[in-house]
């Protein structure tokens, strides 16, 4: 039998059953703050497509000109040692600056930053452009240049993040990390073969044609709008507060260690660097391993290996986009782990040792990748204090950027001490166990919540 319950209305519920369904704004003040809330909406909309386009820009000349540098070496007629060191003066930077840049971030204008850095690495190909033309350029003037546009390049990569930051909103924040992403991949896949191309039409086409992207990234970061006044009245309010800051080495160092104290305070922060400087260490070794070996491999067969982790990257930072995906890759201990797993997965199939098992295990390591970034990225939008974002950004990104340092003479190393399937099964090995002791002992972090307030 069953029992119906009488319907009780009270005056409340009459009164909002019988009131017309809501419609458009009727009153002059309503249409105007409509209008007002548009505009504002396109704004941000165009400046994030403005900042992606700036970001990849800038993303592909860095990639031409990891590849222009050594290669105007080669032609300067220099020895194997003097082409390590203009190779190494492009990736040393990222470990002596990536704390400072972390500060200089949090403290200045981003945007102003990005366009400092955009300018001085234009000037910085120009000075070598022209004693190119003239037949009268030194390795010595290549080392410096090569340093010089990996420090820049360090601090534009994060005073990009905190761009991003104040562009990006809440309510649609992975699916726009994601696009970001995206470009980035596009930078990593494009940039190098490019950079190879332009070399081939002279070292003067292709130190033009860099120097032009970087002025285009200049021309999108000037097209950007201006925050609006109120938050601009908020961040001199902010300093005003802070009072007088002098650029001190004491200073640095007490800024410094305020990210590290705010990554560390962050469980699934200091979960995510672990994973990711362990993987990162474990494919990069694996990549050199594999170059070792190469001799008797073609040389586009390399290109395509090498180019794995592009497309890798491209499609998972795609797939990040998707509803069903993101419901995966929300930021917990479970997401970190499953990538680590994957990790170890493709390290397995890198101990078949031929050509195209190196290929499928970068482009399944870029895939994986590139959705844990998404995931890292997201939370520390959405949970790192904003004011000291770039620092704890600064920090994670020195541990892999140490990591991926250290890959290279290891990989080489475990290349001449064994066959290439011994140095790979080493490497998965290292990863295994890697895996294990974090499934066993990392901190459970479930994630986090559907809605989130802003940071401060």
């Amino acid at each position: 039998m069953c029992f119906r319950l009488p319907i009780v209305r009270t005056a409340a519920k009459e009164s909002f059953l019988n009131s017309p369904a809501p419609g458009p704004p009727t009153t002059k003040r309503q249409r105007a703050k409509l209008r007002k809330h548009t505009i504002r909406l396109r704004r941000q909309r165009s400046n994030f497509r403005r900042a992606v386009a700036s970001i990849a820009t800038s993303s592909i000349g860095s990639r031409t000109l990891g590849i222009i540098y050594p290669l105007l070496a080669v032609a300067e007629g220099a020895s194997p040692i003097q082409i390590g060191l203009v190779t190494f003066a492009l990736t040393v930077p990222g470990l002596l600056f990536y704390m400072p840049a972390g500060v200089l971030a949090d403290r200045l204008n981003p945007r102003s930053i990005m366009l400092c850095t955009e300018i001085l690495r234009g000037l910085a190909i120009f000075s070598v452009l022209v004693p190119v033309c003239v037949h009268e350029v030194t390795i010595y003037h290549l080392v410096f240049v090569a340093f010089l546009e990996g420090a820049l390049g360090v601090v534009y990569s994060l005073a990009d993040t905190a761009l991003l930051s104040k562009l990006i909103p809440d309510d649609n924040m992975t699916k726009r990390l994601a696009a970001s992403e995206t470009g980035v991949h596009f930078a990593v896949l494009t940039g190098r073969p490019l950079g190879g191309l332009l070399f081939q039409l002279g070292a003067p086409v292709a130190l033009f044609m860099n120097a032009v992207l970087f002025v285009c990234s200049g021309v999108f970061l000037s097209a950007i709008a201006d925050l609006r006044k109120r938050r601009r009245r908020a961040d001199s309010a902010r300093h005003r507060k802070r009072g007088d800051v002098r650029w001190s080495a004491r200073r640095l160092l007490t800024e410094t260690r305020i990210g590290v104290t705010e990554l560390n305070r962050h469980q699934f922060m200091r979960n995510a660097v672990f994973a990711t400087t362990t993987t990162n260490f474990a494919i990069n070794t694996v990549i050199v391993i594999f170059l070792a070996g190469s001799a008797d491999v073609p040389p586009f067969l390399v290109g395509i290996v090498l180019a794995g982790g592009g497309i890798g990257g491209a499609i998972g930072s795609n797939l990040a986009r998707l509803d069903v995906v993101q419901k995966y890759i929300k930021p917990s201990t479970g997401a970190l782990l499953t990538q680590m797993w994957i990790w170890v997965v493709a390290l397995g199939i890198t101990t078949l040792t031929e050509p195209m098992y190196y290929g499928l295990a970068t482009l399944v390591t870029g895939c994986a990748g590139s959705l844990m970034n998404v995931s890292i990225r997201t939370y520390e939008l959405r949970n790192v204090e904003r004011a000291k974002l770039a620092r704890v950004v600064s920090v994670h990104r020195l541990a892999s950027h140490a990591a991926v340092c250290l890959a290279a003479p290891l990989g080489g190393w475990l290349a001449t001490i064994g066959s290439g399937h011994n140095a790979t099964s080493f490497i998965l090995v290292f990863a295994l166990i890697m895996a294990i002791g974090a499934s066993v002992g990392m901190p459970r972090w479930r994630g986090v919540p559907e809605v989130l307030s802003s940071p401060r």
